[in-house]
């Protein structure tokens, strides 16, 4: 059953909604890409040290503290709440691709599973689990693997042909 027919059958003006939509969506999405990368380094190391401090290292070049309950807290929920609602709409819109259904579901299903496992992980290595950073490094890659797939399969579906009638 067709719920909702494709985004290549879109109506032009929709089209652009929703190609300029993925464009903002994506410098805000690869801007805390950017984030991450100079909060931690995206290493191991660096996001056990971003969410847990380095008061130890005395050779340290920054000096960074342990994140308070309170912060940890807002980070997660922040992250998640607004995510989920990301990779909501982005599923949808993959869901009215036609790429294999195999494909499409894994798109729509993958960075939501990772927001849990990023962000849980994220708790997790605050509680004191230190090798959930490796988890939270994982996640963390597929969510922006998948999003990137999914972006791109959305907006090549955008530039395609009408189905014909």
């Amino acid at each position: 059953m067709k719920a909702f027919g494709h985004i290549r059958d879109f109506p032009k003006n929709l089209k652009v909604l929703t190609g300029t939509f993925l464009v903002v969506l994506s410098v805000g999405f690869f801007t805390g890409i950017r984030f991450v990368d100079e909060t931690s380094g995206k290493t191991p190391h660096g996001i056990q040290e971003n969410y847990l401090g380095n008061e130890d290292d005395l050779e340290a070049e920054v000096m960074k503290f342990k994140k308070p309950e309170k912060g940890m807290l807002n980070i997660i929920h922040s992250h998640i709440l607004s995510m989920s609602l990301i990779f909501f709409v982005l599923g949808f819109l993959v869901y009215l691709t036609k790429i294999t259904p195999f494909f499409k579901k894994f798109l729509m299903m993958e960075p939501l599973l990772s927001v849990l496992f990023t962000f849980g992980g994220i708790w997790f290595l605050w509680k004191g689990i230190l090798w959930m950073s490796y988890v939270v490094m994982l996640s963390g890659m597929l969510m922006t693997l998948s999003y990137t797939i999914s972006v791109l399969v959305v907006i090549i579906e955008l530039f395609k042909k009408p189905t014909p009638a």
